[in-house]
Parts: C-alpha cells; structure tokens; sequence
C-alpha cells in the first residue's frame, strides 16, 4: 500500500478499454452466487452497481441513511446526462466529448478513465430509454438535446427539469427486481462507519441502524462506496442536508488515498443566499444558461438603486445593461464552464454591481428568449401579426414546457415571478470533482474496496462539465464497475464466506463504540450546527471561489483549533443506543473538520490556478486561471497519518499523449 499504479492498460487511447475488457479475469455464474458485494450508497452510481452486480449473479447488500433510495441526492440533478450520440448533427463524437471533458477540467484528468467515459455515455442513453426514462423528444420522435457550459455542440439529454429524478427512478426500478429477486438485501436508514480490513483486504463495514441505534457487522468479498461527494463541508452548498463524507473518510482513515480534495466546483446559477437562518442553498439549473442572458448593471449607481429597491431590473434599458459573460468571452457567452463564469459573477459583484439587498448576485433574464420563441411560435401557428403581447404569452409557454419546474421553484423560494422579472442568482458550492483515488478498475488503494461516481475523482480533473455528473455515475456502475470488480473476485471463488466473529470485526466494532461515545462525553454548551456553520464559514471565506497563501495557513490553523474545541466541547443530547439525529450529525461533522484542513493543505501545496482551484497568486493578468503544467501535472493522493497535518503526499503524473495542452480559452 502506498504506491500508486494506475493500472492503464496500454495500447492506443480508442482501443484501451476494449483490450481491456478482453484480457481481465472473470467469474463464471455459478461461482457469482458464492461472492458478496457491499454497495454503500445508493444513488446513481450506487444504484446502478448494485443492480448490475446482483443481475450478473453476485450476492448484494446496499446501505444507506435514507429512508429509501428515491431520496438520493441524484435527484436533485435538473439539467441532464451527456452522450456522444450526435443526433443534432453538428459535429459531436467520442473524441469530441473525451475533449472537451479533459479541457473543461483544466487538463488535470486522466486520458484513459476520460476516454472510457466518453466511449460508453452513448450506451448510458440506450440503456436508460429501455428502463423507460421520459426523456425529452423533438417534433419527429428523436430524442431532443440542449447545451451546457464549456462545449460548442448540444448533447446533454433530459427530461424537463427532473432529469436526475427520472434517472434515478430508472436505477431504483432496476434495483427493485433484484431485491424481489433475493439477490440485493436492501438496507435503509443505515449509516456506515468503518471499514474492516482482514489480511490488509476490504471485507465488510461497521454501520448503525439509524432507526435503533444498534452497531452492527456486515461482511463481503468487497465493498463499493457510492457515497456522493463532500460539498457540505462548506455547510452552505446545494447539497442535500444529510450528504457527508463519512464513508469515504472511514475509508480514508484505513488507507484509502484521498485525491484532489480541494478540487471544488462552485455552480454559478444558484439562488442568493439570503441570510444567518439559512441551512441549505438551492441550485437552479445550468440547462438556464442556454435560454437566460446574465447581466447586472453597467453604471455603479443604477446597481445601488436596485439595491436600495428604488429601480427595478425591467426598467434598465438594453444599452444599461452589462451582459458580462459574453462580452469577455464572445465565443462561448453565457455557456462558458462553471468555474469561468461562477469567478466572473463574484469579480462582478466584488466591484460593486451585484443586485440584492446583500450585493452578491447577478440577474439571469429570459425576456430575450420569451420573445424569440413567441415570435417563432407565432409564425409555425399562422399568426403572421400578432402583437407582443401576444408573442410574449406564447414565448412564455414555450419557456414553461422546457423549464416550467424550475421557474415553479424560484418563484416559490424568493416570492418574484421569474417569468416577468430576471431571476437573481450567485454562485455556490455544488460538486466535488476531489474524492477517493482509484485505478482504471475503480478500486482504491486498499484492495477489494472500489469507489464510485462522485465519491472518487477519476474523471473531472479541477473543474467539472455540466451534466456530466450522471454520465460518470451510471457509467461506473452500469458499464465499468460490473467488468472490473469481476478481474478482483476471481481470487475469491474458493475463499467460502466471510465470518463477522474475526477479531478485525472486533477490533472495528470496538473503535466504532469508543468514537460515539466520546461525540456523547462532550460537556459544552455547544450544538453540533454551531461547529458546522464555523467551518463552513473559515471554508468559504478562505477556501471557496479564490484563495491565497496567506489564509489557506490561517485556515489550516482555524480548523485545527476549531475541531480540538469540537471534541472538547460539543454537546450532543439523548444516547446512543436508540434514533438520535444529533449523534449523526456530530460523526459527519468531525469528519469535515479532519477533512477541511486537509483540503486547505491541499490547496496549499498546489501553487497553481486551474479550473475550480484558483489560487490569487497565479492569474493571467485578464484574471484567468494560471497553470503550471511543468510542476503541477499531476494528481494530488494523501496518505492518511493519524492528523492532517501528518498526511503524505503521493504523486499520478497525468500523462497526455492524445490532446496537446493549450491555455485554456473560451473567447
């Protein structure tokens, strides 16, 4: 354990995963049904496993905290899954995808997990359509596409605003006949919290029964974590309120490499935060970005009228009007990647033109779209002269029947009607492109243990697309972990069932029983949010959408401080043996504090910009991401020594053979 090997096969980049394919070991049916699989999670990438492992045969336990899959946090995806289908005809391919995924992550990717992705997204369409996904269709009866940010073709397939729901539902059906089949034993509203190691191999977990609070052993030939990513270390972010890192750092802590944890995604279109009370932030989708132009006002005084409610948007005239983004970057406007324009937003807001009471937000406007679809819908129906208001009400029925959810959302949320006045958006966290190191099998530095989808950090480099997020998971566990996993199992088919009575088990269920009831020692005053909100705000103020030197020490330090106060300090009320929702809290928040200042150390170590990851001192002098391709090509893997600041950094040189890097460039 500690050396990285990447596993890639060799080979050209079109043909490496087919070779692969070809030459790994497998397990035959009848040995299938003698080997267990533990899925942790059970989202899309966790879902999507566990019914392609237990169709092949294998013998499948889920876990999750929720009180049934349909409550993943997958469903909180609105715009869309890409494919390389090229249905539009405007020059889409597999190369073109794998491109544009490398670049938009500020080539600090790897070349051959990429391509794979790149290579099977047409299969994840294909698949999902046969599971009966309503996926949006043009006039003709083909399926429809939109565009997203960072990429000049439309291949993000969706079904209205619910796209990830309606995914889900898909991996949720498929998992239902596997459980009335017998071969997936589904466990909800259970929460992990360690992994056991027999021999220096994945054998099973330690979880809690959520409902009763008992501990409890389970064992299997290998674990999956599917566990989604760690944006709720920043406290605010569109997470929902349960995602935690937990699993993943349990994981970690038994010496499962962490990647790239301060690779952060900060989504540009999310609605303003609007003050102290607030627990969550609520994204509205990126698929808005191709209809709605973002502006705020070109004078300084017209921003602080609107401030001060003494003007309204609708009254700013056109040539009033800064439309930012696509005067910096005309070539890609409003659809440049999230991490350009979430930066353009706050330097926007920072120089003083931001639209709220709190002036951190910008107006994303659909008056422009309203009236080109009426129009276009005015002529298609033989209406030659109708008037505008006429064509705004058709416009508007258009925008509905594309975005009509979301729009509900916004309306509900901030009481404006989004349809006659701008939304006001900003940016925040939603996506984590860092999490645990895997190989080109998904396994990570422990053998038999793989992780999945968001939880790992294969695919994204420093800055994810936009609906790429479903591609990866269901293409890790509908068509890449049920090959891989299988070149791992086939050491096992004489290895008979794993017993819960080792002392391993023992030894784990013990730590697990000794970490609770020292979260149930604390005598303070303090309440497990009260140290989640003071993370979150040292990581937002000194880790977020910039950071320097200066105050990513000060961070390193804060929290340090910060988690030894925790221990010390916070008080968690009830007991431990029944439902206690405040323990679960206190686990998942002090594992952020060990995680929040690795991320900041991180960051530290990586003195270059690139794409989420922009550190102040490394700028192009027009305020863009400045890399250092000679030093920092690589992918950051800590190993877990007992405190963060202990951790050792090991080294994945990213190799490109296939794109040349360039400065990145949207204009």
């Amino acid at each position: 354990m500690g050396i990285l090997d990447s596993k890639v096969p060799k080979g050209p980049l079109a043909e490496k995963w087919t070779n692969h394919k070809n030459h790994i070991e497998l397990v035959n049916p009848s040995n299938k049904r003698n080997i267990d699989i533990i899925v942790v999670g059970t989202g899309l990438a966790g879902g999507s496993a566990a019914a392609s492992l237990a169709e092949l045969g294998y013998n499948v336990k889920t876990f999750c905290y929720q009180d049934s899959p349909r409550r993943a946090h997958s469903i909180a995806a609105q715009g869309g899954v890409n494919a390389a289908k090229n249905y539009q005809g405007d020059g889409d391919s597999v190369y073109r995808l794998f491109y544009d995924t490398v670049k938009g992550g500020d080539y600090r990717s790897r070349e051959s997990n990429v391509y794979r992705l790149a290579q099977v997204s047409t299969n994840i369409i294909d698949q999902c359509v046969a599971q009966g996904v309503p996926f949006a269709r043009e006039y003709g009866g083909l399926l429809d596409n939109r565009s997203f940010g960072g990429v000049l073709v439309s291949r993000t397939f969706y079904a209205k605003g619910q796209t990830g729901q309606q995914l889900l539902l898909g991996a949720y059906a498929a998992m239902n006949r596997q459980i009335q089949r017998g071969k997936i034993k589904s466990h909800t509203r259970h929460e992990m919290l360690d992994m056991v190691l027999v021999d220096g191999k994945a054998r099973g977990i330690i979880a809690r029964d959520l409902v009763t609070g008992e501990i409890e052993r389970h064992a299997a030939h290998a674990v999956v974590l599917a566990t989604g990513g760690y944006g709720n270390l920043f406290f605010l972010s569109t997470y929902c309120m349960g995602a935690n890192v937990m699993a993943a750092w349990r994981a970690h802590r038994r010496g499962a490499f962490m990647a790239n944890p301060c690779f952060t995604q900060i989504h540009p279109t999310c609605i303003p935060v609007s003050g102290d009370h607030q627990s969550k932030l609520t994204l509205m989708s990126e698929s808005l970005r191709n209809d709605g132009r973002i502006w705020v006002p070109k004078r300084l005084e017209d921003a602080q009228a609107i401030r001060e409610g003494k003007l309204k948007p609708t009254q700013l005239k056109e040539e009033d009007r800064d439309y930012y983004l696509e005067r910096r970057y005309p070539a890609f406007g409003n659809l440049v990647p999230r991490d350009v324009a979430s930066r353009a937003a706050k330097e926007r807001c920072d120089a003083g033109f931001g639209v709220n009471k709190t002036g951190e937000a910008v107006y994303l406007d659909f008056d422009a779209a309203i009236m080109r679809y009426g129009k276009e819908k005015a002529l298609t129906s033989g209406m030659k002269d109708a008037d505008d208001t006429k064509v705004r009400e058709l416009g508007e029925q258009v925008v509905e029947a594309k975005y009509g959810n979301l729009f509900d959302m916004y309306q509900k949320i901030v009481d404006q009607n989004p349809y006659k006045t701008p939304m006001m958006i900003y940016p925040a966290v939603h996506y984590t492109m860092g999490g645990l190191w895997v190989d080109y099998n998904l396994q990570t530095t422990i053998p038999g243990c793989y992780a999945a989808g968001e939880a790992n950090f294969s695919d994204h480099g420093a800055n994810r697309l936009g609906a790429s997020a479903l591609m990866q998971g269901l293409a890790d566990g509908y068509f890449v972990l049920p090959y891989t996993i299988g070149d791992y199992l086939s050491n096992d088919i004489r290895t008979g069932k794993i017993p819960t009575d080792s002392p391993e088990f023992d030894a784990a269920e013990a730590d697990t029983r000794a970490r609770l009831e020292k979260l149930m020692s604390g005598k303070g005053t303090h309440s497990v949010d009260y140290y989640h909100k003071r993370l979150g705000k040292i990581m937002w103020n000194k880790c977020g959408m910039s950071r320097n030197a200066k105050e990513l020490q000060e961070a390193i330090d804060e929290i340090a401080e910060l988690r030894a106060d925790f221990w010390e300090n916070v008080r968690v009320p009830g007991s431990a043996d029944t439902k206690n929702q405040e323990l679960e809290k206190a686990g998942r928040v002090a594992d952020f504090l060990e995680l929040g200042e690795l991320f900041a150390k991180d960051a530290l170590t990586r003195n270059e910009s690139c794409g989420g990851h922009f550190r102040e001192e490394y700028q192009t002098p027009e305020g863009e991401a400045l890399r250092d391709d000679e030093n920092f090509k690589f992918v950051s893997a800590w190993e877990y020594k007992g405190e963060p600041k202990d951790a050792i950094l090991h080294k994945e040189d990213l190799v490109y053979e296939n794109i040349e890097l360039k400065t990145r460039s949207y204009k």
